[in-house]
């Protein structure tokens, strides 16, 4: 069974200017999933893009550049796209890993545990543990006169974003990064910072400085 990674990194983000590789504690922000990637049971990382600058940073960093057409690197471009994109023009792999630039905590073992949970399932999921209340606007969303202890209730989980594996055949036939019987990788809460406004990217600075110390 052939495992290979894609990393989807277009280069027109709006919210942070050229958000995928800004740096993060003296890196590209997109080469620490390239390299929990190639540490990874992985056999070939890919980064697709429609930016010459990643794919010049891609590439320093040990990865296969895969080149984005214009028409699906535009803002409502989905992921699905890029996808099936890569499937279309590199189809030798059997389990294909999905990882998010945006996301620099993933490590090598959590892809590791991914692949080996796909005897077993028809796609692999990164989350973690959700145990707060949520409220609609105004309106609460669970029972306030019944506010049960975090032990007592039901374990939720939420999606990280930052890993999604799958089978070639399983991408092709749903059209969707995820689909049959889910399986999960769970991972701590402060791993599962994925970078979308700037307040995240101050907060995973600071989780990168400090993981980096305690190495």
């Amino acid at each position: 069974m052939k495992v290979v990674t894609l990393i989807p990194a277009r280069g027109g983000s709006k919210g942070i200017p050229k958000k995928n590789i800004i740096e993060v504690c003296g890196r590209p922000l997109l080469s620490y999933a390239i390299q929990e990637s190639i540490q990874s049971v992985s056999s070939e990382t890919w980064v697709s893009t429609d930016d010459d600058e990643i794919s010049s940073i891609a590439t320093s960093y040990g990865a296969h550049v895969l080149e984005r057409p214009d028409d699906i690197s535009t803002d409502s471009s989905t992921s699905e796209s890029s996808l099936l994109h890569f499937v279309e023009k590199v189809n030798n792999f059997d389990i294909l890993v999905f990882l998010q630039a945006t996301c620099p905590f993933i490590e090598a073992n959590d892809i590791n545990k991914a692949v080996r949970l796909m005897s077993k399932y028809d796609s692999v999921i990164s989350v973690s543990k959700f145990d707060q209340f949520l409220w609609r606007e105004d309106t609460p969303m669970y029972d306030i006169h019944n506010r049960k202890r975090r032990q007592n209730r039901e374990q939720v989980y939420v999606e990280t974003g930052s890993m999604f594996v799958t089978t070639k055949k399983g991408l092709l036939n749903n059209h969707n990064r995820i689909s049959g019987k889910i399986g999960f990788v769970e991972v701590p809460k402060w791993r599962s910072v994925d970078i979308d406004t700037f307040d995240d990217l101050k907060l995973a600075r600071k989780l990168m400085y400090i993981k980096q110390r305690d190495i």
